[in-house]
């Protein structure tokens, strides 16, 4: 049965198609099938991603390593139960229909509390959640005090993934592998990064989740969109001199991925 990646935050702007995106390309480049669904429905920024890049592939003839995307099935609304939400049914027919052909299915949640955000992370064998190095993106997963040093309480999406963990024991899974990977960190060692750390630290012992390096702020990412690339692609596409910042990004990924310690996966590239 294929392994279920689940990127997930209720905020937007923290780089969660992005991630979606890189480890979807990363794990296809590295021989694995994998299947990808976009959950926002309306934006569809991965959706649009891999259209991108299929097009860019389609014109350039390069035969990029590419994950397949899917669209959520339609279900007829007459065949439900009473009580029954169509959109578990959308969610749970399409994950039915690829696990047995797939290695990985990535699922990336959209940037807000939504029914299919929700039935998502109960279907989770590893829950990413990318978090900006601020204290606004942290109060999405608890509450601090006015210092930045302790912490008050749990917020809405950490108690969010509870429910889904707690689902996922009385269907006797196995828990949620849930790692929180810090987005956007500055080069240099800053008193807000520190109390961060910290934070984050204490809360990760607190409520069970891993914490794992992520991207640093970076035009590159923006401009790859439109082509639908990722920095594993550069080479590719011809570029023979990697630059210091492009080095960098790339070696961010790698510690990603070996970080989030998938099954049957050793980022070599």
């Amino acid at each position: 049965m294929a392994h279920i990646i689940v990127i997930g935050n209720e905020k937007g702007g923290a780089g969660k198609s992005t991630v979606s995106m890189h480890l979807a390309s990363a794990l296809a480049r590295l021989g694995h099938k994998v299947s990808a669904l976009d959950l926002d429905l309306r934006q569809r920024s991965l959706g649009r991603y891999i259209e991108n890049r299929r097009a860019f592939d389609a014109k350039a003839g390069i035969g990029l390593p590419t994950p397949t995307y899917h669209d959520l099935p339609d279900i007829d609304a007459d065949n439900l139960q009473p009580g029954e939400n169509i959109y578990d049914h959308r969610l749970s027919a399409a994950v039915a229909a690829l696990e047995p052909d797939c290695d990985f299915i990535l699922i990336d949640c959209p940037g807000s509390h939504t029914r299919l955000s929700q039935v998502a992370h109960s279907l989770a064998d590893t829950l990413v959640t990318p978090l900006n190095d601020s204290f606004v993106d942290f109060d999405l997963l608890a509450h601090i005090d006015g210092q930045g040093e302790k912490i008050l309480g749990p917020s809405v999406y950490s108690e969010m993934v509870w429910n889904a963990r707690q689902l996922r024991a009385q269907a006797g899974l196995k828990p949620i592998d849930w790692i929180v990977v810090r987005n956007r960190l500055g080069s240099q060692r800053m008193v807000n990064k520190e109390k961060m750390e910290r934070a984050l630290d204490k809360l990760a012992s607190r409520i069970g989740f891993r914490v794992a390096p992520g991207f640093s702020e970076r035009v590159i990412f923006r401009e790859l969109f439109p082509r639908g690339l990722t920095l594993l692609d550069l080479k590719d596409i011809g570029v023979k001199q990697l630059n210091i910042s492009n080095i960098a990004a790339r070696q961010e990924l790698r510690d990603m991925i070996k970080a989030l310690n998938l099954p049957g996966v050793e980022p070599v590239f």
